[in-house]
């Protein structure tokens, strides 16, 4: 090889190393000058809601709760936070975090009644909801709970009221089936069939004031009494009672007589607020022995609130209290009187034709109106029914309160840092800290 082709080879050899050099420094800059681009892409995207969603779910009476793939909580209705159901980001409902997990994984929508510990330190009845999981999307999970303690109460209520009402109802009419044979059987004598005749009328009466009991009941159960409310005159209400009662009062030799504040006025209807009243009048008389004293005193007082504001100290209460000379009520039997069908003496009961329904209907009346009714008795001695009902002012504003909470929704979904944990409480199936 001679020198020419020796240097020939050298420069080749050197061009190659610096193009090769020159390639991998070019590739090495332009590795650099991309990495940022694919760190970004690369990031993990906040969660977010898909669009419409939130604005869907914030108009929803069920509790909502979505959850991402790691089961932290994205966003949560304000009902959710108040059931317990979230607590510092996380869902604190064991069973309710399976069954979102489980979603998740197959996609399927599930739904499952749970019964949760009681939320808060107040409460001793046990939550029942019935809540469901569905797929939001691929990476999110839609829980909805719906909070059914209170229809579940209702239920209960319902089945017992139609156990007692079909026993109530079949005494009456076993009676009058009774008495009809026998009238026609004694058809040839006049005088047996006018006896039978006369007892006849004593249960359809009793029948037919069963029933009206039963539709004032059903009346002050299922409708809002405060939707025609109006300012009542209680004199009226006091007239009206007393009048009610007039005549089984003469007849008994029964004195009634009234008195206290007069030209007071409450909020309520009418119709209620006088059955309520005449009721308590009413028992008052049928319960007491001949030539006593039924009397009926209205009183303004203030309502006791130690350490209020000045305002809270100045409100008031009206006070209806209906006193008797009657048979009086033993300790057991005052904790059960205002029980649907309950009746301290169901001989007597019957005798003056009692459906154990009048104190229940006022009980209703009295807790529908924001106020509430008392018993004091001793036996041999009387009893004092106290009728308690707000003041018209503040009547109003809890009625319209009450309203406003009923029919607005449960609000705008919320994040977890936006709400703060309760003092105090633990999660809902969790335990204390």
């Amino acid at each position: 090889m001679d020198v020419n082709t020796a240097v020939a080879a050298v420069a080749a050899l050197v061009g190659l190393c610096t193009g090769v050099v020159a390639m991998l420094a070019f590739r090495i800059s332009e590795r650099e000058r991309t990495r940022p681009h694919r760190a970004a892409v690369q990031a993990p995207e906040p969660t977010t809601l898909p669009a419409g969603v939130d604005t869907v779910l914030s108009v929803l009476r069920s509790s909502a709760v979505v959850l991402d793939e790691a089961d932290s909580v994205v966003k949560a209705s304000s009902a959710a936070y108040a059931l317990g159901l979230v607590r510092g980001g996380r869902l604190s409902v064991e069973p309710m975090l399976q069954m979102a997990r489980a979603t998740r994984r197959d996609g399927e929508i599930r739904q499952r009644e749970l019964e949760l510990p009681p939320r808060g330190h107040s409460r001793t009845d046990v939550l029942a909801v019935s809540a469901r999981s569905a797929p939001l999307g691929s990476r999110l999970v839609l829980l909805l709970v719906e909070d059914r303690t209170e229809a579940r109460r209702i239920e209960a209520v319902r089945r017992d009221f139609v156990a007692n009402v079909s026993h109530e109802l079949k005494t009456p009419a076993g009676a009058l089936s009774l008495l009809s044979e026998a009238v026609v059987d004694a058809c040839d004598d006049p005088e047996t069939v006018r006896r039978f005749g006369g007892r006849m009328q004593v249960e359809a009466t009793r029948l037919t004031n069963l029933v009206q009991e039963l539709i004032d009941l059903s009346r002050v159960q299922d409708n809002d009494p405060l939707t025609n409310a109006e300012l009542v005159s209680v004199d009226e209400l006091v007239t009206e009672a007393m009048d009610r009662c007039r005549q089984p009062a003469t007849t008994k030799d029964i004195t009634m007589a009234s008195g206290g504040t007069t030209g007071l006025r409450v909020w309520g209807n009418r119709g209620q607020l006088a059955a309520a009243l005449g009721n308590l009048v009413e028992n008052a008389v049928n319960y007491s022995p001949p030539s006593t004293r039924v009397a009926i005193a209205v009183s303004h007082l203030p309502v006791p609130r130690p350490g209020g504001t000045a305002a809270g100290r100045q409100q008031r209460q009206i006070e209806i209290s209906v006193t008797d000379q009657g048979i009086g009520i033993s300790e057991t039997d005052r904790e059960r009187i205002f029980e649907r069908f309950y009746r301290v003496d169901p001989a007597r009961s019957r005798a003056t034709g009692g459906t154990g329904l009048g104190l229940a209907i006022v009980k209703h009346v009295a807790a529908s109106h924001g106020g509430s009714v008392d018993v004091w008795s001793a036996e041999g001695q009387g009893s004092t029914f106290t009728l308690t009902l707000p003041e018209p002012g503040s009547a109003r504003a809890r009625h319209q309160a009450a309203r406003k909470d009923r029919d607005g929704v449960s609000g705008a979904l919320r994040s977890p840092d936006d709400v703060p944990d309760a003092a105090g409480e633990h999660p809902a199936g969790g335990t204390p800290p």
